[in-house]
Formats: C-alpha cells, structure tokens, sequence
C-alpha cells in the first residue's frame, strides 16, 4: 500500500496522529525555546497555535486565541511562560535578526 491508496479518512488519522506526537515532543522539549524554532525552522508554538485556531475558523468553529494556545502549549500559555520561557540570549537575538525576516 502507498500513500496514495489511504482514503481521506486514513490520511487525516495519520495526520492527526503525526501532530499529536509533534506536540508531545515538544512538550518533552521545554527546553526548547520559541526563539530557537524560529531561528531554526521559522515557526514556533505560537504559530502551531494560530494554524490550529484558523484550522477551527475554516471549519465554522470558534476557539479563542487563549484556547488554542493552551493545545498547542499543554497549559495556559501565562504559566508556561512564567515556568519554562528564558529571556533571549545576545546570540539568540542575532541570529533571529540575521534570519532577515524580524
């Protein structure tokens, strides 16, 4: 079987899945900071957050910005940057500048 004999349904249950392992890696990886996924891959969290919130819109659904948040971050986002965010560091900010994109 290939992909391209899944049916929507089995396409979206593995895309289903395949997110919720990407959140869970990230909610094992705290550590990682949304500067750093930036610099790196030119998303974060709060990205993955608004992509989810525009997914529900799309849908007729309506999830606030905090709701969203609080998927993608596993907690309220206040407490998870209260608990887990670091000020940027001098090379952090350079290389997020050197990105071109702000």
């Amino acid at each position: 079987m290939t992909h391209d004999d899944l049916s929507q349904a089995e396409q979206d249950a593995l895309d289903a899945a395949a997110f919720r392992r990407l959140l869970a890696h990230l909610d094992d990886r705290k550590d990682v900071q949304n500067i750093d996924l930036m610099i790196l891959a030119d998303f974060c969290r709060n990205c993955l957050s608004k992509w989810y919130r525009a997914a529900a819109e799309e849908r007729g659904l309506e999830i606030s910005d905090a709701e969203a948040r609080t998927r993608i971050y596993g907690m309220a986002y206040e407490d998870w940057k209260a608990n887990f965010q670091t000020p940027a560091t001098p090379e952090q900010q350079a290389a997020f500048a050197a990105r071109g994109k702000g």
